[in-house]
């Protein structure tokens, strides 16, 4: 099992902007510095909590800084945006990252977005699959395109003047185009299923109910058979809220006390998923009224913490439940305590995913 990282991120809103985002930056320095393999972003624009407004930019900043992990999107919400856009983003954010960049893409799940960008009455999956299917074609056929969708049409041809570049759009580094990683936040995703017959790969959520993350291995498996792909679990990534630390005491305290940062990121996300309509994640039971849901209850499913040898055995009784997977991806989260969060992300990488694997190896030469 590899390790990665994720990040949405949430932070205390008022924290100031530019103090998050270099906490944010130096999430991923301190990632990559520490062997995690790849690491992604998220974006949304009306949320002062989730204050990274574009992924793209976000990564852009970290051109030439980050040394040897991939970057990914994650994600790019197609509706939101034009796919011309996109498409030459992307382009130019593969070539500032030297070809270590994943293109995460999804419909968009915030709908306070979709309201400002017009889309929220809209079938924003019928948008994102015209979005991104016109993404790939800008990057696949010669100008001028001519490309006549529901709801964009593209074209260059009364501007094209090709012997001077004008009209053209440019094409990332890696041909014929980034990986494409989509993620998955609802049980019995069709949309897993979709991606993987065209040739993505999964990543599930942290918020997501281990029972609802297991799903995701059949919806999976489904899409590669239909795809006529070779099932190979190792290209699905799980991110999972995690914090390690020297003493239990202490991982107890920071991750479930009432400072966590931890406890502020799911009270933060639980409000705002159940307002929008989506509190079956949270649930075992999906018929449970919505009044029923405790908030520790949730707590105790979504947060593993403890010294090393304590996460060890959660984590491996996690892979137990969802199946195997390729690449865990460890959650950032708002750093209370810095010192604290920067050793739970070392211990993660120096002595949780070593001990982890060293089970894996022994149980699967035992089988």
């Amino acid at each position: 099992m590899k390790l990665g990282f994720f990040t949405m991120p949430i932070h205390p809103v008022g924290r100031d902007w530019r103090e998050t985002l270099r906490e944010d930056q130096e999430a991923f320095l301190l990632a990559d510095a520490l062997g995690y393999c790849e690491g992604y972003v998220g974006e949304h624009v009306t949320d002062l909590a989730e204050n990274i407004t574009s992924c793209t930019m976000f990564l852009a900043s970290l051109a030439g800084r980050v040394k040897a992990m991939r970057l990914g999107t994650g994600t790019v919400n197609l509706p939101n945006s034009h796919p011309a856009t996109v498409a030459v983003q992307i382009a130019m954010l593969d070539h500032l990252l030297d070809g270590r960049l994943n293109l995460g893409i999804s419909p968009g799940g915030l709908l306070s977005d979709a309201e400002i960008f017009g889309n929220l009455d809209a079938d924003r999956n019928a948008m994102f699959l015209e979005g991104i299917d016109i993404v790939l074609k800008l990057w696949a056929e010669a100008p001028p395109y001519d490309i006549d969708g529901k709801y964009w049409k593209l074209t260059t041809r009364r501007t094209l003047v090709p012997e001077i570049g004008q009209g053209i759009i440019a094409k990332p580094l890696q041909r014929p185009h980034p990986p494409i990683v989509v993620t998955a936040v609802a049980p019995f995703s069709r949309g897993v299923a979709a991606a993987a017959a065209r040739g993505w790969d999964p990543i599930s959520a942290n918020f997501l109910l281990p029972k609802w993350v297991a799903t995701h291995r059949k919806s999976y498996e489904e899409g590669c058979v239909a795809g006529r792909r070779t099932i190979d679990l190792g290209q699905w990534r799980v991110a999972k809220s995690i914090f390690v630390a020297r003493d239990e005491v202490t991982a107890r305290r920071y991750a479930r006390g009432p400072q966590s940062p931890y406890v502020h990121y799911y009270n933060s996300l639980v409000t705002k998923l159940v307002k929008n309509g989506r509190s079956n994640l949270f649930k075992e039971n999906p018929d449970m009224p919505d009044a029923d849901l405790v908030l520790d209850d949730v707590l105790d499913r979504l947060i593993i913490h403890g010294t090393p040898d304590q996460v060890v055995e959660s984590l491996l009784r996690f892979r137990a439940e969802v199946g195997p997977f390729g690449t865990l991806l460890y959650a950032g989260h708002d750093w209370v305590d810095p010192a604290l969060a920067r050793e739970s992300m070392r211990l993660m990488a120096e002595e949780v995913m070593p001990k982890v694997n060293g089970r894996i190896a022994k149980e699967t030469i035992a089988a």
